[in-house]
């Protein structure tokens, strides 16, 4: 990867592919069938739980039934089909199917409420609507538009009606209009999450995917161009992250594997054995904090704890050690073509002869049997959707697997930056993503351009005006960006705090620190306009009940167990290793455990497992106010 810092300060890496103006997504799936005709593209587990091939002629057949069926129905090119559904084959097919047609996608989560499904409805104009289950298609059919001329239910049938009313579509139709579709036109639109207010629906073009696609076959080969890879995919394909991924997966030669029920996700790895896996920082929690209860404590427990030390100790040695550059190349103007020298010809220290050692026991004592849960094949984890704990990024690396962080936005088409294996120094997130350039503006906001970010939000000319300057998206996100081109995420600017003594604090240092132990479940930092920061917690109703009996407590309800004082025990030294790592005026002074759960269900976390702050902050204000009277009658007890 080649970066360069340009003289006006942005930091640009160079594409190494151009994507021509004919190209569409439909056609980059064709000319892998005609490039490696018969190939395995994807793999499909039956009821029986074996996993059965499908070829990508196979898929792109599935494809050809499906697009003359929806043509049947009066789907016309430029008109808005919307998919509820898991990540699954079939969402894959109806999705590719439409485009294939010229039509524009709508991904609608199985979490959304009836009145975000309604706001779809009506904001994109729908005509065709296609679930996965009757229960979703009911719950459509309650809030359906007068421009949804046809609603199908998957488990009603919807596969084979779609093909049997296709029968007398010719085929050569569906090649025209895929022919028509151009690398500038519309694929689909993604409604954001709304972490900060109402969903907007970001329109993204053929092009926003393609071109950065084609910098992944250069970039990173092993998992998108080679027939060896093995992909298994269970985050939402409804998110704009994982959408990209299948894209890359489905055009490139390895096999890709969908896995709609988490529940099964540990059979589904274990049976599918995949490469590669696309996570959010929670499932990794997860994992980790699954080995770590299951050690227990005593021995057994202090013995896990040494091991992920060396795992993380491990990890750390082969970083690289961030070092500037000679004074000669960042004083003074920049020259426009200014090289960044490659980070990874810069060797890391390595590990000592004793660590390696260590790392060898640590591995057949504990942490060969993590490695296990995650299956033989696994060499990379790409982690994205939220930041992710350093301590829990250098375990897994140590673990010698290969773990790649990366940043972007729904605005972004998923990933802007992202780690190199060679390259990731602490708290990066990557280089800019081939293609791309940003920069940081004079108030510490992350500004980005490039083949990868969209060109707006539909029906919302204001927002878009708002959203973009001199050619510049503004992410919402504070960041820094070194003198190597690393760059770092340090907060949301909307979700600043600032104390009633005027100390700006950004509130996701300490949450990320705080994520992995193994009793929160959700975090949740507050102190705007207050006299200093706090903090609410919700338990880990999974884990909470291992954690008790390991440390010889009985296992009680988590209301029971938040006023146990070992469980308050252990927070506080959480609470004090986290505060180590901000001020004093951004420390955490006192904090709250409150009896609920934070979920996707009811809607206090994004699908991709974020904290929706504004409306935690709203509807639990009761909380934050009983925090702070706490802390105001101590005060005045020991006055």
């Amino acid at each position: 990867m080649t970066v360069r810092r340009l003289a006006d300060g942005s930091w640009e890496a160079i594409a190494t592919r151009e994507a021509s103006p004919e190209m569409n997504l439909p056609s980059m799936l064709r000319l892998r069938a005609q490039e490696h005709p018969g190939q395995v593209a994807i793999e499909r587990r039956s009821p029986v739980g074996t996993w059965r091939p499908v070829t990508i002629d196979q898929f792109l057949s599935d494809v050809d039934s499906i697009a003359r069926g929806l043509i049947a129905l009066g789907l016309e090119a430029g008109e808005h089909l919307a998919i509820l559904a898991p990540t699954s084959y079939e969402w894959a097919l109806i999705d590719v199917a439409a485009l294939s047609c010229g039509a524009i996608t709508v991904p609608i989560y199985e979490t959304d409420s009836a009145v975000q499904i309604e706001h779809i409805l009506k904001d994109a104009d729908i005509r065709i609507v296609i679930t996965a289950t009757a229960q979703q298609a009911e719950l459509v059919q309650s809030v359906k538009t007068d421009s949804v001329r046809h609603l199908l239910s998957l488990d009603k049938g919807a596969q084979r009606d779609l093909a049997q009313a296709g029968l007398d579509i010719p085929i050569e139709e569906v090649r025209l209009r895929t022919e028509a579709v151009k690398l500038e036109d519309e694929a689909t639109i993604i409604y954001t999450s709304g972490t900060t207010g109402v969903p907007k629906g970001v329109v993204l073009t053929h092009g926003n995917f393609i071109s950065p696609m084609l910098q992944a076959y250069d970039f990173l080969p092993l998992l998108i161009n080679d027939p060896r890879s093995r992909s298994l995919l269970f985050l939402p394909v409804a998110h704009v992250l994982a959408r990209f991924v299948m894209y890359c997966l489905l055009s490139g030669q390895g096999v890709v594997a969908f896995s709609p029920d988490t529940r099964n996700l540990v059979d589904d790895i274990a049976t599918f054995k995949p490469s590669m896996l696309l996570v959010v920082p929670r499932v990794l929690e997860k994992v980790y904090n699954a080995a770590s209860a299951k050690a227990g404590g005593g021995f057994k427990g202090r013995m896990f704890s040494w091991a992920a030390k060396q795992a993380r100790a491990l990890s750390q040695s082969r970083a690289y050690v961030d070092s500037p550059l000679p004074e000669s190349l960042v004083a003074g103007p920049l020259p426009d073509t200014t090289p960044v020298p490659d980070a990874s010809a810069i060797p890391s220290p390595g590990p000592s002869t004793l660590l390696k050692i260590r790392g060898r026991v640590a591995d057949a004592l504990v942490l060969s049997k993590v490695k296990a849960i995650l299956g033989p094949n696994l060499h990379t984890i790409i982690s994205g959707g939220a930041p992710l704990a350093l301590d829990l990024a250098n375990f897994y690396r140590g673990l010698g697997i290969t773990l790649l962080q990366g940043y972007g936005l729904s605005e972004t088409t998923g990933p802007i930056s992202v780690e190199t294996p060679q390259d990731f120094p602490p708290d990066s997130v990557g280089f800019p993503w081939p293609g791309n350039r940003m920069k940081i503006a004079p108030d510490g906001e992350l500004l980005v351009q490039g083949i990868s970010v969209s060109k707006g939000y539909h029906n919302l000319p204001e927002a878009t005006a708002e959203a973009y300057v001199d050619g510049w998206f503004k992410t919402g996100d504070l960041a820094s960006i070194d003198d190597r081109g690393h760059l770092r995420i340090t907060g949301r600017k909307k979700e600043l705090i600032v104390t009633a003594g005027g100390k700006n604090v950004s509130p996701e240092v300490l949450e990320d620190s705080l994520a992995t132990h193994p009793l929160i479940a959700n975090v949740i930092v507050v102190g705007d306009q207050r006299p200093y920061v706090g903090a609410l917690f919700t338990l880990d109703h999974d884990m909470l009940g291992s954690w008790l009996t390991n440390h010889g407590l009985p296992v009680v309800d988590p209301a029971a167990a938040a006023k146990l004082p070992e469980i308050q025990a252990s927070l506080e030294r959480a609470v004090a290793k986290a505060n180590k790592a901000v001020s004093r005026a951004e420390s955490i002074r006192r904090f709250r455990i409150i009896d609920t759960a934070f979920t996707v269900e009811n809607g206090y976390l994004t699908p991709s497992l974020k904290l929706k702050r504004s409306a935690v902050l709203r509807d639990f204000a009761h909380e934050v106010d009983a925090l702070y009277a706490e802390g105001e009658n101590s005060r005045k007890k020991n006055s």
